[in-house]
């Protein structure tokens, strides 16, 4: 069985808020030789955890064909970040790569020659065409949508919600992706740093997620364990705006020993039997846990006798009020801090 897709998480079914956002939006052309010295600098900020680039050499050379015939092409859509002024590039990252990589003349490892072109253009590479298709090129326009979200200002909850929505890369990117799409801050760092902790993989799984559900339990452990007091639902906005928050040094730190004293603990009585109530890792069943165990490690500072974690944790796994709030509307706050609260008291005393 492969553990790493085996994963129950009941929070994912939920809805969104009924938040109302104040945005705006403009239209923008710029030229490709614009595009192409945007994307070097990184004024147009591919994110590096986007979908890699899934285009073929052939699709790729049809695109640029187009512009060489003066066709018009599908726009972008990039969102101007308010501290920095970049714009993060939320749709049209094949395009606005092909364009790149067309100018330089490598396409991902190999010569970036067209293919599957009118005959007169068939193998060629940006330096083999004449000066005056080169500049037909470069003149080409790519018309571009640049939004900003002017309320909340203290969020980027609109980025997550067009990401969702407008996002035209093939598969929809799951939540995680989108977070590390859009934050780099320090908690999204910490998740990364701690989603390859030894205790972490020898219970989740040796390979990492493919949706990244891996590190999006790991922050939604640090998220809880950061301000679980002030949980609403639902789940994926209070993620969200925890991967946005600024975390210091000394907080950052704090978070990290919860996580792998817990966690580690956790990992030398069960292994990846942990969190399992059945199959399936349960992320309500994780979260508890790892809220109840930092917890008890925060209040005490000797570690817990082995036998009697054991004795608790078994006898969790078979408290039926604490199951039912693992297993149905997990994300609500009276759920959650049903259960929670449940954890908390059974290592309290260890």
């Amino acid at each position: 069985m492969d553990l790493r897709d085996n994963i129950d998480d009941e929070s994912e079914k939920e809805g969104s808020t009924s938040i109302q956002f104040t945005i705006s939006s403009y239209g923008a052309d710029y030229p490709v030789e614009t595009v192409v010295k945007r994307l070097e600098t990184h004024a147009f900020f591919v994110p590096p955890f986007q979908r890699q680039f899934v285009w073929s050499q052939r699709h790729a050379s049809r695109f640029i064909e187009s512009l060489l015939m003066g066709l018009p092409v599908p726009g972008i859509f990039l969102y101007k970040e308010a501290k920095t002024g970049r714009h993060l590039v939320v749709d049209g990252q094949q395009r606005l790569r092909t364009l790149q990589y067309f100018h330089s003349g490598v396409f991902l490892d190999r010569a970036f020659k067209l293919v599957g072109v009118r005959d007169e253009w068939e193998g060629m590479a940006y330096k083999d065409l004449p000066s005056a298709l080169q500049l037909k090129l470069d003149d080409s326009i790519v018309h571009a949508t640049i939004f900003q979200q002017d309320e909340p200002k203290d969020q980027l909850k609109s980025v997550y919600f067009v990401f969702e929505r407008i996002n035209s890369g093939g598969m929809r990117l799951s939540p995680q992706e989108i977070r590390n799409c859009i934050s780099d801050g320090a908690a999204i760092a910490l998740a990364r740093e701690l989603n390859d902790n030894s205790d972490w993989r020898d219970i989740f799984g040796e390979k990492k997620n493919r949706r990244l559900k891996d590190q999006e339990l790991v922050l939604r452990a640090l998220a809880m364990f950061d301000g679980r007091e002030a949980y609403q639902a639902p789940m994926r906005e209070f993620l969200n705006e925890f991967a946005d928050k600024d975390i210091g040094k000394k907080d950052a730190e704090k978070l990290k020993k919860h996580f792998r004293d817990a966690i580690a603990l956790v990992n030398s009585s069960y292994g990846n039997k942990a969190f399992r109530p059945s199959r399936a890792l349960n992320a309500a069943v994780f979260e508890a846990v790892m809220v109840g165990i930092a917890e008890r490690l925060e209040t005490h500072k000797s570690a817990p006798d082995p036998k009697k974690f054991l004795a608790s944790y078994d006898k969790l796994m078979k408290n039926t009020e604490f199951l039912r709030a693992c297993e149905r509307a997990t994300a609500r706050e009276d759920t959650l801090e049903a259960r929670q609260k449940i954890a908390i008291a059974a290592f309290k005393s260890i």
